[in-house]
């Protein structure tokens, strides 16, 4: 849904061909979310094909131009109002990952986690960098405002996802240790047979 929608938020400016709402998404994304230029004509076709776009002549170079519908805008403005749901969360690897290589033989958790942090300080560190050009840049047209609350919401997202490694290595030590505390267990004495 979120390329569906984000082509009608941009056509809603007014009409517009394929390759230019690509540039416009990635622009307004900070180019962090690329988009094939195949997927966005498919989804322009399957747009028209609800009602919510139609086509509208071709411009001065023969780029066949898009607009929105009345159903187009009352969709769109549903969108907005709507919450984004969390009910079909996406699988994350590092969760499977690490879910998985717990009690896994030959599974070192701590490296994971520590290959996993090294990765996330790096990605952070690099996020942080672009937001501060950003807001150096000060940012004036609403296309660096939408680029900035990307790039804010990485940042964040990372340091979200810091978080939770840090509870998983102190929950992984606090099994480790009660673990080593506790008597092995005892297979349970099997009965005696009847005489």
């Amino acid at each position: 849904m979120l390329i569906r929608h984000g082509l009608l938020a941009l056509l809603e400016r007014g009409p517009r061909y394929g390759s230019r709402l690509r540039t416009e998404f990635e622009t307004r994304t900070g180019s962090t979310w690329p988009l094939n230029i195949g997927q966005v004509y498919t989804t322009l076709g399957r747009l028209e094909r609800d009602g919510l776009v139609v086509q509208q002549g071709v411009d001065e170079a023969g780029h066949v131009l898009y607009a929105l519908t009345d159903e187009g805008r009352a969709e769109l403005r549903s969108w907005f109002t709507r919450p984004v749901e969390r009910t079909n969360l996406p699988r994350d690897e590092l969760a499977i990952k690490l879910a998985m290589a717990v009690g896994a033989p030959g599974a070192d958790i701590r490296a994971i986690v520590e290959t996993q942090r090294r990765y996330l300080s790096e990605a952070m560190h690099t996020y942080t960098r672009l937001r501060a050009q950003a807001l150096a840049e000060g940012p004036g047209h609403r296309d660096e405002v939408a680029r900035l609350l990307v790039l804010e919401h990485l940042v964040f997202r990372a340091e979200a996802e810091m978080r939770w490694l840090d509870h998983c290595e102190a929950r992984l030590l606090r099994l480790a240790e009660a673990a080593a505390t506790d008597p092995p267990q005892q297979p349970p004495t099997p009965p005696m047979p009847s005489v």
